[in-house]
């Protein structure tokens, strides 16, 4: 039986967290052992991990990339909070970065002598969010395999850091074709190590989970029903929804309430973009849930009105529901949605997805059609797990 290490960060709600549960859930586990690192035991979704996989104990200075540096430090991990400092201060010397990405990558870089290493080695081991550092430098394995789950065309890194982390990987796993097409304009040496695996859905449980009996206020609200679930940052564009919103109340829209599933860094700001435009009635941030799927059954549209996105893990959820979908024109766009049939682009802005909702909302017949195709699609995908195994 070959022994495969699986490592990402924690359980936190998430897309990327979702899709992991549902690859532990249909792994083989006849042929394979999994053992499951998580640098933090924390989340919502740790209660959904299945019990097959081995969790193994969390490793104290892994914890940390968690922690603030004034935490790291209380907490008695000098090095790695000076090793953090020296991060902050080398990617403050590169403003126009965003998100964070070059800070996470001098992070690892600096921490990477003070973190310990495993001692058991491995057939596979498999580093399912980046940055990858962790696996590439800290695991003994014989196949080692990275994921990526979002548009590399999107984000700046510091590439030369990246190829040096990247070369350590026999294999790189994409979760849709325009998510390698971005990596590989970005990484062109690395084309020939990157192959496509798609997120794996699981119907059945989106289905079963949808029709739990929780409070939701959307089920007393009469108006037409838009739900986005979503981390609260730049990456997701809530704020262009909140922008679009308004657009369309300016428009004479009145009966329109957008809901908003998930929490994140970018909450205060958009709170406060909100109340700018006197929209609490109508935008209404619904915090983070461990199960969106009721608010998704109870929505007449889902729209994700994100700048970027590898493939979002949401909008197939929301399809197996049958829901309509409106997505903007990120640039991995195509992959997620076959437009006019199982979902709907727009252009990526608030005036483009104001547009779209408003199509949606004076077209029922385009509805049932995006709604129809969906319920006779087969959303079931388990067989992308066979790519993984070759791989292994």
């Amino acid at each position: 039986m070959k022994q495969i290490l699986v490592a990402s960060f924690d359980m936190e709600v998430g897309g990327v967290e979702r899709s992991l549960i549902s690859m532990l859930n249909n792994f083989d586990y006849d042929n394979y052992a999994i053992d499951l690192m998580l640098y933090s035991h924390t989340g919502d979704f740790m209660e959904l991990l299945p019990n097959q996989p081995s969790l193994l104990s969390e490793l104290q200075p892994y914890k940390t990339f968690r922690m603030s540096i004034g935490q790291i430090l209380k907490s008695g991990n000098l090095p790695i909070g000076l090793a953090r400092l020296l991060a902050k201060y080398k990617a403050g010397l590169h403003p126009s970065s965003e998100n964070g990405y070059k800070q996470m990558q001098y992070m690892w870089k600096y921490s990477i002598p003070f973190l310990p290493k495993i001692k058991k080695r491995y057939d596979v081991a498999i580093s399912y969010l980046w940055p990858h550092y962790f696996i590439a430098e800290k695991v003994k394995a014989n196949t080692k395999i990275a994921w990526i789950h979002t548009d590399f065309s999107t984000v700046e890194t510091d590439v030369d850091l990246d190829l040096n982390m990247w070369n350590n990987y026999h294999h790189i796993v994409a979760v849709s074709d325009e998510c390698k097409k971005a990596f590989t304009r970005k990484y062109p040496s690395l084309e020939e190590k990157v192959s496509v695996i798609e997120n794996i859905s699981s119907p059945a449980i989106v289905q079963t989970l949808a029709n739990e009996q929780i409070e939701n206020p959307m089920v007393n609200d009469n108006r037409f029903k838009i739900i986005t679930v979503a981390r609260l940052s730049h990456a997701k564009g809530i704020d262009q929804a909140v922008r679009a919103m308004k657009l369309l109340k300016d428009s004479g829209y009145q009966d329109i309430a957008w809901y908003v599933v998930g929490y994140g860094g970018d909450e205060q700001m958009i709170k406060e973009l909100i109340n700018k435009y006197q929209l609490e009635d109508s935008f209404i941030l619904l915090d983070k849930k461990a199960n969106p799927y009721p608010y998704m059954k109870e929505a007449d549209i889902y729209v994700q009105p994100s700048r970027y996105e590898g493939k979002a893990v949401t909008v197939v959820e929301a399809q197996i529901l049958a829901k309509p979908v409106l997505i903007t024109n990120y640039p991995t766009a195509k992959s997620q949605v076959n437009d006019g049939y199982d979902g709907c682009i727009c252009e990526l802005s608030p005036e483009g997805i104001a547009n779209g909702i408003k199509m949606l909302y004076n077209n029922e017949a385009l509805r049932r059609i995006l709604s129809d195709y969906c319920n006779n699609k087969n959303y079931d995908n388990n067989e992308e797990l066979k790519k993984l195994y070759q791989l292994v």
